[in-house]
């Protein structure tokens, strides 16, 4: 008995343009899927790099310059109540799954510049495969097209 511990299976590559059609145009249907999927988590990113750099820009905002001010604080994304910013020198940061964390307000500029960082190389990652998978759709979408232009020339050929 051998154990398959340890190795990787052979991949195969298979010649697009000797597919059937019905494949061709499920490995189009799949490739569509996957670009969806990539493009909906390029924006996911995209957005929580938005609020990740907005929130390390309002730390700019937070110093003994400011304490005592007048500010709102929001109690939904819709409702805010009034209040006035009494201590400058430290944060609350939600990090997820309803856990706060307080720390000076240097700290979480940094926790911030992290995020982003962590979040524009995820981006990274995922733009040339999101690329790679447009180009492979464009080139299966190509010979799709092409044998069905050579099918309807058949068929053309032998009505007549």
């Amino acid at each position: 008995m051998t154990s398959m511990a340890g190795k990787q299976p052979q991949l195969q590559s298979i010649d697009i343009q000797q597919l059937p059609l019905q494949q061709l145009n499920a490995l189009v249907q799949q490739l569509e899927q996957e670009i969806e999927l990539f493009g909906n988590s390029l924006n996911s990113l995209k957005l929580a790099q938005g609020k990740f750099v907005e929130s390390q820009e309002c730390l700019n905002k937070v110093g003994p310059e400011n304490k005592e001010k007048d500010i709102l604080v929001p109690l939904t994304s819709s409702m805010y109540v009034p209040g006035q910013l009494s201590d400058v020198e430290n944060i609350l940061i939600d990090i997820g799954t309803g856990y706060y964390v307080e720390m000076p307000v240097e700290s979480g500029k940094d926790y911030f510049r992290r995020k982003v960082d962590y979040v524009s190389k995820q981006m990274e990652k995922i733009q040339p495969i999101l690329q790679e998978k447009y180009r492979m759709k464009q080139v299966a979408v190509e010979i799709l097209q092409s044998k069905m232009q050579l099918m309807q020339q058949q068929a053309a050929s032998s009505k007549a």
